[in-house]
């Protein structure tokens, strides 16, 4: 089977990490992947942040928490120590789309190099809040940004998940 379609068939959510870090050549690839994301008009609009920094990754676990609404102490992330955050230009007109393709790629990069990941939400809550605006400036970040996801990446801790069953009746043939 085609390397590339076979880890689109066993990449899975993963929902519980190790605290492990892995090793940064792993992050760098992974991260480099997103970079070869489609995007409309061949634009590269799409940026991402790698925190590895674990008190900077608790922070924005806690904002994220707070986002969601959960209880004190609730680490969304699942214990993953390395959060990638995707972020598009709220100028352009596919941002959302172009932002979400750098995800799919992050996650499957993460799955070829033995690690796990997981898509996490409330990443456009987040960057609307003037603190991570503020984050945003400190790291050189000008511009209209709009979070798209977290994307969180470590060890799994267990075994990883199988694959639901496909549902059926979601292909259509027009020959």
């Amino acid at each position: 089977m085609n390397e590339v379609i076979k880890a689109m068939e066993e990449r899975r959510s993963i929902r519980s990490f190790k605290p492990d870090m892995p090793p940064k050549a792993d992050i760098q690839q992974i991260v480099e992947a997103g970079l070869y994301a489609a995007s409309a008009r061949g634009r590269q609009d799409v940026i991402t942040v790698a925190v590895t920094n674990k008190e900077l990754r608790d922070r924005i676990s806690d904002a994220n928490r707070k986002v969601g609404g959960w209880d004190e102490g609730f680490d969304p992330f699942y214990g993953a120590p390395v959060i990638l955050i995707v972020l598009a230009d709220k100028t352009q007109h596919n941002y959302v789309y172009d932002g979400s393709l750098v995800m799919g790629n992050l996650m499957l990069a993460a799955h070829s190099v033995g690690l796990g990941s997981i898509w996490i939400h409330r990443a456009k809550e987040e960057f609307e809040q003037e603190e991570w605006k503020r984050f945003l400036a400190e790291l050189g970040i000008e511009g209209e940004w709009e979070g798209i996801g977290h994307c969180a990446v470590g060890y799994p801790k267990g075994e990883i998940p199988p694959a639901a069953p496909r549902k059926e009746g979601r292909v259509f043939w027009a020959e």
